[in-house]
């Protein structure tokens, strides 16, 4: 099977190459913006025409798409998670490749949900930011498409490689500081939303299982549980073996905010931090996971503290 990875440097893609190569069936072939991409392309600016051309010499049975941004204005978000979604569905339709398009989507196309229920993929998308509207919108071009293909709504990723500025990444670097500096306290806020998090190589084992799969329309990738973050938190300084005080700063979920290393006569407080919670799903999330196990055979493996240990461990190597 001759598989095309779009996005194969990405943070979910690097684990979707990996999953793909270690299959001895697939040929893989990546296309990307970076170097160490096979073939040099832009989605957001490139035809749909120069693709179609690759397209036919190279003629995959699957295209994969994890390519796009996460962060940035709205106009960035669009050009890289919508028009780039364009430029693949009009490319697939003109190609007489007949490949299968794995897109990869994400939970903040739902938007906020009820507190404790599970989002289903028949729930109506609100999604409450930027971001998730770029994405949605991605979605419903392909499934609008008329072709052959799969979205996969991955929820709240996690694992090794996971970005710095990302809540359990943002969580990791205080913890690394705190420990770096000797401090006994770590002052932290935002933690009281809930998320369901799922490791990045469970994310990849999915994305295998829905290139092999017939599976149409829209699945969820998921844990199937939401945790907070403060629970997460206080799982990360077991595994890091912190044995410092952990407080939360009062204020509602938002920015990761920290207070690390500062003479106790400064106020407790801090700035917060630039980046927020990319994905407006206000203080709840958990994923319906059902339609992944019925119709791709589908589970998740890795717990949420093997996941931890992992970003833990990328992050103590910078102390």
């Amino acid at each position: 099977m001759r598989v095309l990875l779009i996005g194969a440097n990405g943070y979910l893609g690097r684990f979707v190459a990996d999953r793909l190569l270690a299959d001895p069936a697939v040929q893989l072939t990546a296309l990307g913006r970076g170097d160490d991409a096979d073939v040099r392309f832009d989605l957001a600016s490139g035809s749909p025409g120069a693709l179609t051309r690759f397209l036919d010499a190279v003629h995959p049975g699957v295209v994969v798409n994890c390519a796009g941004a996460t962060r940035g204005g709205a106009r960035e978000l669009t050009r890289h998670n919508t028009v780039a979604v364009a430029t693949v569905c009009e490319a697939l339709r003109r190609s007489g490749c007949g490949a299968r398009l794995v897109q990869l989507g994400c939970g903040a196309e739902y938007g906020p949900s009820q507190a404790g229920s599970s989002t289903a993929e028949d729930a109506v998308p609100r999604p409450g930011g930027p971001y998730g509207v770029s994405k949605l919108a991605a979605t419903e071009l392909v499934l609008g498409s008329g072709l052959d293909a799969v979205v996969l709504r991955v929820f709240s990723p996690a694992g090794p490689g996971t970005p710095a500025g990302s809540p359990l990444g943002r969580l990791a670097e205080a913890m690394r500081r705190a420990m770096q500096s000797g401090d006994g306290e770590l002052k932290l806020g935002g933690l009281g939303a809930q998320r369901d998090f799922v490791d990045v190589r469970d994310v990849a084992r999915a994305v295998h299982a829905a290139s092999l799969s017939a599976a149409q329309g829209v699945i969820n990738i998921g844990s199937g549980r939401a945790v907070r973050l403060r629970d997460a938190a206080a799982v990360l300084a077991r595994v890091a073996g912190y044995g410092g005080a952990l407080h939360e700063l009062d204020g509602p979920p938002g920015p990761l905010r920290a207070t690390i290393g500062h003479p106790r006569s400064e106020p407790d407080h801090a700035a917060p931090v630039a980046y927020p919670y990319p994905d407006g799903c206000g203080s709840w999330q958990q994923a319906d996971v059902r339609t992944a196990r019925d119709r791709l055979g589908w589970r998740p493996r890795i717990n949420l503290e093997e996941s931890l240990a992992d970003i833990w461990m990328e992050a103590a190597c910078r102390i």
